[in-house]
């Protein structure tokens, strides 16, 4: 069972990448019959987590999250269905986020990362010379936005409950922070994400440069929607949204995110995860599948279609080179390095429902990052099985 991206609204037909796909992996192994089931993203998650729960898993699945199934025994690990070469190359980082108990279980399958978006026209009537690097750098511009040409939203902030985790991720990472330490342990509370959060309310939100809608209502696709009108100067989007862009006829430019110094931070990536299992028992003919879909021409073909990033290193290199791909060169730039949200941890799933739904709180005016992140913090621990 797999996920529909053309819900996303600017793919091509997910439906048809799969059928060809399958098409040519019967030819050469005719022994093995593949039937795929292709679900709109808003219910895929849902569907599987209710067939496991009723013993009637599919054998493979493609899904946002894939902890909580390896925490309950209910997958093959990685390692005994996919051949060496084909697991050493995946993007290193994305790997190491499909562990789970240092075991890898989710297998990456397509990836995006978070970088700066701006529109060249607005910034030119705004009299900006030179896109952001720097939060101080980003407030003037928003700024300039604002007061010379009057755009609704001289940056969109969506810290709605749709994607809020992934916008939070952006502005931590930007002020030294994130989700995790180094060693994996939650540190959402920490100072340097308190001050990040701080600096947002009080020189973006507060300031009134975030829009007419407020940052916790306002939701990633409203705020892309927004930018793809020319109603927004500014907003950290995704590889999609740079094609939709171009096809609205706006000239975008696009940056990796401003940090508070102006150094050089992980860019927030999200990926989608492919994941077997057990319960059917067909771990050869699974294996045999997975290293098909992982040939490169396949991880190439399907991101080409669905303007996303691939996940392994082989075809990362070859889209850098390819003049076709251009457009993406700055986001495949940043693959390497970016930093994904804690996605093996099984009490992620807990902590990001968390995020999505009491993040924007902070913002408000009588809102508090320290008291919102503290708050997280304890549901963290919570379902850490800490005391809190």
């Amino acid at each position: 069972m797999v996920a529909d991206y053309e819900v996303r609204g600017q793919s091509d037909n997910t439906e048809r990448y799969w059928n060809d796909l399958i098409t040519a992996f019967e030819t050469a192994h005719p022994d093995i019959k593949v039937k795929v089931d292709v679900e709109p993203w808003d219910y895929v998650d849902g569907k599987v987590a209710a067939m496991a729960q009723a013993g009637q898993a599919p054998d493979l699945a493609q899904l946002k999250s894939y902890a909580d199934f390896a925490e309950r025994g209910d997958l093959y690990s990685v390692d005994s269905l996919l051949s060496i070469t084909v697991q050493a190359n995946f993007v290193r980082s994305f790997a190491v986020a499909g562990e789970h108990d240092k075991t890898q279980y989710g297998m990456p399958f397509t990836a995006s990362t978070r970088l700066l978006f701006y529109n060249e026209d607005l910034f030119t009537k705004a009299g900006i010379p030179n896109p952001p690097r720097t939060w101080d750098q980003l407030k003037a511009a928003a700024q300039k936005l604002n007061s010379r040409t009057r755009v609704s939203y001289p940056i969109a902030v969506p810290l709605g409950p749709e994607e809020a985790q992934i916008e939070t991720m952006a502005w931590m990472l930007g002020g030294e922070g994130g989700y995790t330490s180094s060693i994996g342990s939650y540190t959402i509370n920490s100072t340097n994400n308190v001050n990040s959060l701080k600096w947002l309310k009080e020189n973006l939100v507060t300031e009134g440069l975030t829009g007419p809608v407020p940052v916790n209502k306002l939701n990633r696709r409203d705020a892309y929607a927004a930018f793809l009108r020319g109603e927004a100067g500014m907003v950290n989007g995704y590889p999609s949204l740079l094609q939709a862009a171009k096809a609205a006829g706006i000239r975008v430019g696009v940056v990796p995110v401003p940090s508070r110094s102006g150094e050089s931070t992980p860019a927030p990536a999200a990926v989608d995860w492919m994941m077997a299992f057990k319960r059917n028992g067909h771990r050869e003919e699974l294996g045999t599948f997975l290293n098909f879909v992982f040939k490169d021409k396949n991880v190439k073909e399907f991101a080409t279609r669905n303007n996303l990033l691939p996940v392994t290193m082989s075809v990362t290199q070859q889209m850098k080179t390819d003049a076709g791909h251009e457009d993406l060169a700055r986001f495949l730039e940043e693959l390497p390095t970016s930093e994904l949200p804690p996605v093996g941890k099984n009490s992620w799933a807990v902590v990001s429902d968390s995020i999505k739904r009491n993040i924007g709180t902070a913002m408000t005016s009588g809102g508090s990052p320290a008291t919102t992140l503290d708050g997280i913090a304890n549901d963290a621990k919570k379902a850490e099985g800490q005391p809190r």
